[in-house]
């Protein structure tokens, strides 16, 4: 049986660590060539030797996705090694921290949308065009459960993570008719370096964080990127516009039974 994204080429932003490098080495195992974006090169650089060494085509690009030449530089870059782009997850992000809403400072908040929300949309203004002319494909942009509901402590980056998802849709309405389909996955608690030094900080949180998921537990990596592949894949045809809880029942666990 063919594999999901076979002959396809993929890329990942902030596909270093977490929930990108396992979609990095999903996409790989899923058939596609990868680019793996990074704006620590030597993080991407590590992954894409993982893939190389697992048989797999790779490539490892410095970006910062908040810099519209970082983006277009690397989009150009991609295209040119490989001649298309077909599939892309948006994955980049930055949290920056736990503070009541009027603690922020607007220094702090300019740059956790810089990245978080901008650099999703500076992403898709070079990547629509780039899968246009590859014949079309599909994008998932990255988000939240805390861009779904809000999340207290966050409300920078929950107000980013919910621009992800009215973005999202909109280019799900521009592009439906144009031969691309766009989605998001939001996460809930997914084990990652940064949940771990959250908990490495607040240890106390740790058992009230698993316990907001219904399943008691945390979501792996690959449970994102299984989310994010299938619907970057044709399996997915009829989907567009959609935003995909992969949060192992927080929604749906209000009173923690």
């Amino acid at each position: 049986m063919q594999r999901l994204l076979e002959n396809k080429v993929a890329m990942v932003t902030g596909g270093g660590s977490g929930i990108g490098e396992a979609t990095a080495m999903t996409f790989h195992r899923d058939g596609a060539k990868v680019a793996i974006i990074d704006r620590d090169l030597a993080a991407a650089e590590r992954v894409r030797d993982a893939v190389v060494a697992d048989g797999g085509d790779a490539i490892a690009l410095k970006a910062n996705v908040a810099s519209d030449g970082d983006v277009g530089a690397a989009i150009a870059a991609i295209v040119e090694h490989y001649g298309a782009l077909h599939a892309v997850s948006n994955n980049a992000a930055f949290g920056g921290g736990f503070k009541p809403v009027t603690d922020w400072s607007e220094k702090e908040w300019e740059l956790i949308n810089d990245v978080t929300l901008k650099g999703v949309w500076l992403c898709l203004k070079y990547q629509l065009p780039a899968i246009e002319a590859s014949g079309g494909g599909a994008i998932v942009n990255i988000s939240s459960v805390g861009g779904v509901r809000g999340e207290a402590k966050m409300s920078p980056y929950s107000a980013a993570k919910g621009g992800v998802i009215a973005l999202t849709k909109t280019v799900a309405a521009e592009y439906a008719q144009r031969g691309i389909r766009a989605n998001c996955v939001a996460p809930g608690g997914i084990r990652t370096p940064a949940i771990q030094a959250y908990f490495d900080a607040l240890p106390e949180e740790r058992e009230a964080t698993i316990a907001t998921h219904a399943m008691r537990r945390l979501g792996e990596p690959e449970e994102i990127a299984d989310a994010v592949s299938y619907l970057l894949s044709d399996r997915a045809s009829f989907i567009t516009g959609h935003v995909l809880n992969v949060d192992g029942g927080m929604l749906v666990n209000p009173h923690n039974l």
